[in-house]
């Protein structure tokens, strides 16, 4: 459990079904749009729900390179999969957003009318470990750098966060190796960790006052030494269940020490340069600009869209694209990811969720390109020594 929360908050406890259905009206009741897991059109995507009823009750996700799909358990778990095509970014970065308005009025006088902000704040449910790590990241550049972005400090503020502590890795997750999960340590108001054996139950931890006050109206039982016993074997368990791992010491410097490694050119040869990893990556930050004109009433609009450094266009300037090849864009992805983003958020831009490796068409793995490196690296210093 988080050793903070315990010494600050109130001691864990547990709530069933009901529960769970009470806690998602009481934070609508409070105001919040809340968000969280449901089934839709063949996968688990987050939208806005009005009830328990629609959490993914008894399904859980297959991932592997380049492969998803849906199956049924045993149990009606309703956090029984692990993270979905969907990350928190889609609600707090949105992939298109509309920045401002200007318009001339009857004077000749130019208006600037600055999009609203979300009507009411977030309530997300379902937020695993590695995507409070991502939430956490985005702060940091969106919130915590010279410049504020308006927009996502505005979807920022005041949301509240129902963290899940992850009992069900997929075959593409490696968050252990990132140490970023299975078990949310901080970052959350609420988590829960499931507990279907038996009787179906979950053992809430708080994370903050906000946290305290909502647990205090789902009129949960204190949790026994058994239950926060069974909860910790959860994700003790989840973390033999990893489906991938990286030897995450030392990247930064092993890629820039290998930035010409014959590997980039390897993996360009596959890749699609679709961007779909940049798309799913719950950290991936680029954005582009469009400026619309409405012509007929002299109106113009700026709209915020998700770009990727895997467009060739993205790194257009005068003259030219400064990474014209595949090969140029995936080791600026690559090295940029697990190497320099340290340099410039003292953090890896990597936080293990595998959603990369499961949304390439052509199946890239990261985990096998830096083991590639590093073993190749690893020669090359035994042949120096």
């Amino acid at each position: 459990m988080n050793e903070d929360a315990l010494l600050t908050h109130p001691p864990p406890a547990v709530i069933d079904l009901d529960g769970l259905h009470v806690l998602v009206g009481v934070l609508r009741d409070r105001g919040y749009c809340v968000v969280g897991p449901t089934r839709r059109d063949g996968a688990i995507v987050y939208e806005e729900i009005v009830s328990a009823d629609e959490l993914p009750a008894g399904w859980t996700e297959v991932q592997e390179a380049a492969t998803y799909r849906l199956e049924r358990r045993e149990d009606e778990a309703r956090f029984g999969y692990p993270v979905g095509p969907h990350s928190w970014k889609s609600w707090l970065l949105p992939a298109r957003v509309r920045l401002w308005q200007a318009r001339r009025d009857d004077g000749g006088r130019t208006e600037f009318v600055e999009e609203a902000p979300p009507e009411r704040p977030f309530a997300f449910i379902g937020v695993r470990s590695c995507d409070l790590h991502a939430i956490a990241i985005q702060d940091r550049v969106f919130l915590e750098g010279a410049y504020v972005d308006r927009d996502y400090a505005a979807r920022r503020d005041g949301a509240f966060l129902v963290a899940v502590n992850c009992g069900v890795p997929g075959g593409t997750c490696f968050c252990a190796s990132m140490g970023t999960g299975p078990r949310a340590e901080s970052g959350f108001d609420l988590a829960l960790t499931e507990l279907v054996g038996g009787e179906h139950r979950f053992v809430v931890e708080t994370g903050s006052d906000r946290g305290a006050e909502v647990l205090a109206d789902l009129m949960g039982d204190p949790a026994s030494a058994d239950d926060v016993d069974a909860a910790l074997r959860v994700t003790h368990e989840a973390i033999a269940l990893m489906g991938r791992h990286v030897e995450s010491f030392d990247l930064r410097d092993l890629l820039a020490r290998n930035i010409e490694h014959p590997r980039f050119a390897e993996a360009a040869r596959r890749c699609l340069s679709c961007g779909n990893c940049t798309l799913v990556c719950p950290t991936c930050f680029c954005t582009s600009v469009d400026d619309v004109n409405v012509l007929e009433d002299g109106a113009a609009e700026r709209w915020r869209r998700w770009d990727s450094c895997y467009s060739v266009d993205y790194s257009h300037i005068h003259g030219g694209s400064v990474r014209p090849s595949s090969r140029a864009r995936y080791r600026q992805w690559l090295t940029h990811k697990f190497g320099t983003w340290i340099d410039q958020f003292g953090t890896s831009g990597c936080v293990g969720c595998g959603r990369c490796i499961t949304w390439c068409p052509v199946g890239i793995d990261v985990t096998e390109e830096l083991a590639a490196i590093r073993a190749a690296d690893g020669e090359v210093d035994h042949a120096h020594n």
